[in-house]
């Protein structure tokens, strides 16, 4: 069966929740060192509900196997029309599907909002090249990289940064894009 897309809901926040921290002991993706709890999971789900962002979750058989955000790039008021994406898959669901379904779902999100960029930060390039891949399908282009940048088990680790530009003809913004508040001096 496909993997179908839907709005993620607080009765999905444990199995984000178990996701993530699973990520955060034994991966590379991210590079907090302890997982978050749920109700700092419903936090930052909520965070992301203020700014009128996606946060999805992709089920398969039913069956949770991922889930996808989108968040401010910077807090800055001139960033508004970019926005950071985050998709994480279950182990067992790698491969079908899932993270190319949430992640257009995501695109698909952003421009109906008006927004202008979806940049993509893929950390430990050297493992991570299933996601570099599946960025590039989608119309990504590499734009630089943070060499070395993050400690995580017992070696530096690299960030591949990614850019999906929504409208590369570069006319001016029709949509306010994200109220980002007075952002930071």
């Amino acid at each position: 069966m496909s993997p179908i897309v839907r709005a993620a809901t607080p009765d999905d926040l444990p199995a984000i929740t178990a996701l993530y921290g699973r990520e955060v002991t034994g991966g590379t993706a991210t590079f907090e060192l302890v997982p978050p709890t749920r109700h700092e999971m419903a936090a930052r789900h909520a965070a992301v509900a203020r700014h009128g962002l996606p946060w999805r979750v992709a089920e398969v058989d039913g069956l949770f196997a991922g889930y996808a955000y989108l968040s401010p790039f910077r807090p800055r008021p001139g960033y508004r029309y970019g926005v950071e994406s985050s998709v994480y898959v279950e182990e067992a669901a790698r491969g079908r599907g899932v993270g190319c379904i949430l992640l257009t779902a995501l695109i698909e999100a952003a421009r109906a909002r008006g927004l202008r960029h979806v940049i993509g930060a893929i950390s430990d390039s050297q493992t991570s090249t299933a996601s570099i891949r599946l960025h590039e399908r989608l119309g990504f282009r590499r734009v630089g990289a943070y060499a070395q940048v993050g400690w995580k088990f017992d070696r530096w680790l690299d960030v591949t940064l990614m850019q999906l530009d929504l409208d590369p003809t570069g006319t001016p913004p029709t949509a306010p894009g994200l109220d980002l508040g007075g952002g930071l001096a």
